[in-house]
């Protein structure tokens, strides 16, 4: 595995056996409550996201209802996740701007996504492509460190990042690839404590750490 095209070819092969169908990891009943997690899940983890998410939704499963709810209303139920303030806010202010501006409805054009309050260009990747099947390919943290471990990109930037795996995985793959990216990331290719011998990608592709 000499070339970059023949690492994607075989990581590709790999995620594909490994986890064949992987699950949107955060708690969601459409596109709305899909958009409001990822929101939630920034600097915090999905687990922490999905025991908030049940008891919001359940109050504010729509726009209408969530913008009728007090920033602070929002605010006690998010407590426990980190920025709870300035996400409360967002839900509000994102919620309200769904109803005045696109008729209640999530809109599906990523730039469109991208002028609701809260919601960057990962965020809207991962609306478009979980929510409406797009061609998007979001990159976390888990994604930048493994494609610049694994040699797939340089990683000097995020933007980066999605771009070098835009070019090097069909679009086709994109929805699953990375979901099952991240979940191999969190259970073996994790960044501290991580040894190269012992992890299934990285012992294969010849990575030292």
């Amino acid at each position: 595995m000499k070339t970059k095209k023949e690492k994607a070819q075989f990581i590709h092969k790999f995620l594909n056996e490994l986890y064949p169908d992987p699950a949107i990891p955060l708690f969601h009943l459409d596109a709305f409550t899909l958009l409001c997690a990822v929101v939630l899940s920034a600097q915090c983890t999905d687990k922490k996201v999905n025991e908030v998410t049940p008891q919001l939704f359940l109050l504010a499963p729509t726009p209408s209802k969530m913008a009728e709810l007090s920033v602070e209303t929002i605010e006690s139920i998010i407590k426990p996740l980190g920025l709870a303030p300035t996400k409360a806010k967002a839900l509000k202010n994102l919620s309200i701007k769904i109803l005045q501006e696109f008729e209640g409805r999530i809109p599906c054009c990523l730039e469109a996504l991208k002028t609701l309050p809260g919601v960057g260009h990962k965020t809207a990747s991962c609306v478009m492509i979980q929510a409406f099947n797009k061609p998007a390919f979001p990159v976390d943290t888990h994604i930048h460190r493994c494609a610049k471990r694994w040699g797939l990109s340089k990683g000097q930037s995020v933007e980066q990042t999605e771009k070098d795996l835009k070019r090097l995985f069909p679009k086709n793959s994109w929805a699953k690839l990375h979901l099952q990216i991240i979940y191999f990331a969190r259970e073996y290719c994790s960044a501290k404590k991580h040894h190269s011998k012992t992890c299934p990608l990285c012992s294969v592709l010849e990575i030292k750490t």
